[in-house]
């Protein structure tokens, strides 16, 4: 039967989570039209700038749209439509000159008729076509007025329809948004994109963070600054150090977990996005306590301290291998492992 004696030395409470590491100001490429790719300017591993071109994309719907934009916003120039301006020019001066005229023969009419000649009703006839005449003068005005308005506005709308498309036609080109390292390329020279589906990952190529899941049952114990102890399958033996940057106020329904940011305080000579990790954030440490293997523990608070002799112990902070006995133990006893 395995034994030993509780030992003093220091005890660290913690708080275990899983995750991953993840670049700094990693994120998605997403293409702004959708498209054939023609071209792809970057591979996996590749160091880009903000506004670099990673790819090309072809769409003859907004190849044409742009040339049709332009066709109409030349046919919508005020220039081009000149001839309607002077055919409506012509109709307020034809509406003018009936205008005066009419003006002449109601006047004379008027003359006429107070020197006896002519009829009551010959005046009235004459003043109406006056009230006529004048009013498709002002008919006429207000149209010509209005049509210089319309083209004024087709012109400035066209111009900008060609803005807009021609804007998209520049789009054609998916472009990094910042300064990194492209971690993943997703789409190859003649795939199908769309505005939906992501075309690559960027990431910075030197900054790194672990995004750890701590379940909700700790999360209420844990503050920014608190110490983190991180292991690696890719750096097995290893632990490093981080601290504890940010915790998402939200919980993930699905796995009743909150997403915590650590950076690294220490880390390892290489670091690739998506690496798992595993942590123990540290919550309080306590030096000089009595402790022993948490193995030996019968519950929460037995040990076996002969071959069927228990014994009750008052159990203060565990870490994931100790316990520390707050009460029932001194260091010179002797206690055993339970059979499995």
């Amino acid at each position: 039967m395995e034994m030993t004696n509780p030992k003093v030395e220091t005890i660290t409470e913690s708080v275990y989570a899983s995750g991953t590491i993840k670049s700094n100001n990693q994120y998605q490429v997403f293409a702004t039209v959708s498209g054939t790719i023609s071209e792809v300017y970057v591979k996996e591993g590749s160091l880009v700038k903000k506004g670099s071109v990673l790819m090309k994309i072809k769409n003859e719907t907004a190849l044409l749209n742009v040339e049709n934009a332009n066709l109409l916003a030349e046919r919508a120039k005020v220039a081009a439509n000149q001839d309607k301006l002077k055919e409506a020019l012509t109709r307020i001066e034809s509406a003018a000159a009936k205008k005066i005229n009419d003006s002449l023969l109601f006047v004379r009419q008027q003359n006429l008729k107070a020197q006896g000649v002519g009829t009551q009703v010959e005046l009235e006839q004459r003043e109406l076509n006056l009230k006529n005449s004048k009013s498709d003068y002002q008919l006429k005005l207000l149209a010509y007025q209005s049509l210089q308005k319309d083209l004024l506005l087709a012109d400035i709308q066209s111009k900008n329809n060609v803005r807009i498309y021609q804007s998209v036609k520049n789009e054609f080109f998916i472009k990094a948004i910042s300064d990194g390292k492209v971690y993943k390329v997703l789409k190859e020279k003649g795939e199908l994109v769309t505005i939906q589906n992501p075309v690559a990952i960027i990431g910075n190529a030197e900054n790194f963070y672990a995004e750890l899941n701590v379940d909700e049952y700790d999360i209420a114990k844990i503050t920014f600054g608190q110490l983190v102890l991180l292991s690696m399958d890719s750096y097995k033996g290893k632990i490093y150090r981080a601290k504890i940057e940010s915790v998402e106020p939200l919980m993930d329904t699905q796995s009743r977990s909150f997403l915590v940011t650590a950076s690294f305080l220490t880390r390892p000579p290489q670091l690739y996005p998506n690496l798992s990790v595993e942590a123990n954030i540290v919550i309080q440490e306590k030096k000089d306590v009595l402790t022993i293997p948490r193995n030996y523990l019968i519950g929460d608070s037995l040990v076996l301290v002969g071959e069927e002799e228990t014994r009750r112990v008052i159990v203060g902070i565990k870490d994931y291998r100790k316990a520390e006995i707050v009460r029932g133990l001194k260091s010179s006893d002797v206690i055993y492992k339970i059979k499995p």
